[in-house]
């Protein structure tokens, strides 16, 4: 029988923690046709969560807990539930009851069909319009720059198979969010479809602040679009350079006093050209090295029938 780890990033949560197990026992778990583990990550909590994590073990033999030291945010905390799990497979369940818990138990169908990669796309959600706004922003921002697969509606929550976590965490990967670095690996993959619920209890940590870095994370680590920009402008700005002092010296051939503002103003944008088509070449030359430095797999194979080499 396979076994299935449902990995539970926890921050501040310890009023929806019980609550959360019952849905839990109620919706997925007795209806799962599989062994599985409850994986609480605390990712630095100040309250009480840890306790009632403690607590939940002690009801329940399958309830596994870990305690990260500080915040180091939730890639480190599902990175850190990846790295002790022994599932065939792992689901991440977000612990503030924003996704029905059902969804775990039609996933684990679409991975026995044979899906590596199963994503919980977001149809709808029901948050304040400036909040839909942020995401939908965020969403077409990686879709456009960065990760085409990216679905449309977005996700949080993924399950992926023994192969892909081992490859994920084998990474050690330091910013890139996990979801991101799944989209990356190519598997293809089923989709879940849910509706975000509003959140009822408590209040979430995920600041604006988080949101933002989140976006350069995914920018910064799976794009080379804001170097691009960087060279692109310069070159724009060069060649505007270039055709504005061949006009000033046909004006000047011509006989026509040509004001000094105007040279001056030539002169900034030929050096502001100049510079920012420097700063896009060096750039480059930084992408190709922190590209190399991460140590990303160059390939990823699937399946092979070729034999290991003696």
């Amino acid at each position: 029988m396979k076994k299935l780890s449902i990995i539970i990033p926890v921050y501040y949560n310890e009023q929806n923690l019980r609550p959360l197990y019952n849905d839990l026992k109620e919706k997925a778990l007795s209806s799962l046709p599989c062994d599985y583990e409850i994986i609480f990550v605390d990712d630095g909590s100040k309250d009480n969560s840890f306790a009632v994590m403690q607590e939940l073990k002690r009801a329940d033999e399958k309830i596994k807990t870990v305690k990260l030291a500080r915040n180091f945010g939730e890639h480190a905390a599902l990175l850190a539930g990846l790295s002790v799990c022994s599932g065939d497979c792992a689901v991440r369940k977000a612990a503030d009851l924003q996704e029905p818990s059902e969804m775990i138990v039609e996933m684990f169908e679409k991975y026995e069909e044979g899906n590596k990669v199963v994503l919980a796309v977001r149809a709808d959600r029901e948050d304040p319009a400036g909040q839909k706004t942020l995401s939908s922003l965020y969403t077409n921002t990686v879709r456009r720059f960065a990760l085409k697969n990216m679905p449309e509606g977005g996700l949080d929550s993924f399950l992926i198979d023994r192969q892909i976590i081992d490859l994920i965490v084998n990474m050690n990967e330091n910013n890139a969010p996990v979801t991101e670095l799944i989209l990356w690996s190519g598997f293809s993959s089923a989709n879940v479809y849910y509706v975000r619920k509003k959140r009822e209890i408590g209040k979430s940590g995920w600041t604006f602040s988080k949101k933002v870095k989140m976006t350069m994370d995914s920018l910064l680590g799976f794009s080379y679009f804001p170097i691009r920009c960087i060279l692109a402008v310069g070159g724009v700005s060069f060649a505007a350079a270039a055709v504005w002092g061949v006009v000033l010296a046909v004006l000047a051939l011509m006989g026509n006093v040509v004001q000094p503002h105007i040279v001056l103003a030539f002169l900034l944008v030929l050096v502001l050209g100049i510079v920012m088509t420097a700063m896009g070449i060096l750039g480059e030359y930084l992408w190709r090295t922190f590209d190399a430095a991460r140590k990303r797999p160059v390939f990823i194979i699937d399946e092979t029938d070729v034999a290991d080499k003696e």
